[in-house]
Order: C-alpha cells, then sequence, then structure tokens
C-alpha cells in the first residue's frame, strides 16, 4: 500500500545479530560511551546533502520557539522535527540544482514541567504528535494505527541534542529511517547537565530479534556548533543563546521591546 507523502516501499538492511557494546556502564568521561556514537553514520555516505540537514536541524531549533510561546531560550531546549525526505519537498534553489528537502510532519519540543508529565522530552513530544497527525481523521493523512507505525519507518527524526536512553528506544521502536542530533551526551555533561550516560548508539548496538532487522541511519554533530549555545546558560552559567538575555533569577529570558504607541513593555 502506497500512502501519499508518508508510506514509500524502502528495503530493509539487515544486521547481524551480533551487536557491538560500547560499554557504557561507567559515568567516566575516558570510557568507549562517550566517544563512540557521535560524528557520521556506520551506514554509509550520508545520501542526502549537509545543506539539507543543516536547513532541519535549523527547524528543529526554531521549533523551541513555535512550542514555548516565542521563546528561543528555554530551559529545556530539546526541539524535534519529524520529516519526510521519500516524499517530494521544495527545492533549497541553491545554483542549478534545487535539492528535494522533504516534507514536515510534526514538530516538538521538550514539555515535561509545562504538562507535568516527565516523559514528555523534544523526541517522544514530536513522536506523539506525529501519531496524531498521521492517524487524524480530519487530517492530511487519515492513517490507521497499524498504517501510521508503518510510516514511521519512512520518517527521519532530527533533534538539537543527543537523545536519552528513553527518548533513544523509542526511536529504536518506532523504526524510524533515520536519526539526526546535534549537541551530544558528552557534551551536554560538559556543560553540566544531569544526563544518564548511555549513547544513542550504544542503545541501538544492544537491540535484538526483530528490533535488530530495520537499521536507523544514526547521525550526530550536525550544527553542534549552533546548537550548544542552547545549552550553555542552564548549569554552566554561560552566555546566552541569540535572541535572549540574562535577567536576575529567571536565567535567559526572551528580551522585552517598548511599544512606540502605550509606551509598555511587551514580550
Amino acid at each position: 500500500m502506497q500512502l501519499s507523502l508518508v508510506v514509500c516501499a524502502l528495503p530493509l538492511l539487515l544486521v547481524s545479530s551480533s551487536a557491538t557494546s560500547y560499554g557504557c556502564d561507567l559515568h567516566d568521561p575516558s570510557n568507549p560511551c562517550y566517544i563512540a556514537g557521535g560524528g557520521a553514520s556506520d551506514l554509509g555516505p550520508d545520501p542526502v546533502p549537509f545543506s539539507t540537514r543543516a536547513y532541519w536541524m535549523r527547524r528543529a531549533i526554531a521549533a523551541l520557539a513555535d512550542i514555548n510561546e516565542g521563546s528561543p531560550c528555554p530551559f529545556a531546549a530539546f526541539g524535534s522535527v519529524i520529516v519526510n525526505h521519500t516524499a517530494p519537498g521544495k527545492g533549497t534553489g541553491e545554483g542549478d540544482r534545487a535539492d528535494q528537502l522533504g516534507v514536515e510532519v510534526c514538530i516538538g519540543a521538550n514539555s515535561l514541567v509545562r504538562d507535568g508529565n516527565p516523559t514528555l522530552h523534544g523526541e517522544i513530544a514530536a513522536i506523539n504528535n506525529c501519531s496524531r497527525i498521521l492517524t487524524d481523521p480530519d487530517g492530511p493523512y487519515k492513517l490507521s494505527g497499524p498504517e501510521a507505525l508503518q510510516a514511521l519507518s519512512d520518517l527521519s527524526l532530527y533533534t538539537t541534542a543527543e537523545a536519552c536512553p528513553m527518548c533513544s528506544s523509542a526511536i529504536l521502536y518506532g523504526g524510524f529511517r533515520e536519526y539526526i542530533f546535534s549537541t551530544s551526551i558528552p557534551t551536554l555533561r560538559s556543560l553540566s547537565w544531569p544526563q544518564i550516560v548511555i549513547r544513542s548508539r550504544e542503545i541501538f548496538s544492544r537491540s535484538v530479534g526483530r528490533l535488530s532487522v530495520h537499521r536507523t541511519r544514526i547521525i550526530g554533530d550536525v550544527l553542534a556548533n549552533e546548537t550548544e549555545q542552547l545549552f550553555k546558560w542552564q548549569y554552566a552559567d554561560g552566555e546566552c543563546p541569540s535572541g535572549c538575555e540574562k535577567k536576575e533569577g529567571s536565567g535567559c529570558v526572551k528580551p522585552t521591546t517598548l511599544n512606540d504607541s502605550t509606551g509598555k513593555d511587551e514580550l
């Protein structure tokens, strides 16, 4: 069954049943879990141009403001976008060739404090949003539950930071085609962020049975130079991200602007 914009037939890439463990049992930066799992994919050269990767990672960054009342500097700056690269999209218009960007299906951002739900990290919030959109009987896709699960295997998840073990497991169980992260867990730890120090590839490498049949392309450190500023002020007293300013007692906030007609500050 072929569904417009969502489901495309993709070959399944088989993985050996024996998985290499990166030994992430120690919370020590010299442990292999800190050095394994970053950078390029282990499925060969990336078929998607870097300009396209950068475009969607910046969309994941923009999702933070979209979901957090316009603030580009929420405390938990974990934003995600889920994209269909198997569907025709608009071109970049660069040079003589227009690279196909694909189609945005949904966005998400860390909402655990707002919603009182400790599972709502950015990646899981995005997956939940996509599930609602894909199965909405009045929406553009109108998929059944089984069809929506199948559709996930053709989608790519972009996120501003490497997923925690909970979110990595959700991406694994979802069978996503690709998972692209920016700031790594080691970098978050260097900025004093509390973490369960198990890298994403460690989670994926331990999968067995049916979970090991579908290989997810994992690409790390995309635009890390742009996303790291989002995480420097919360625990390490670093500078605020672009578009934000320090406010005593509140950390980094969206600056206020003066309304010329009323003379009042507006957010």
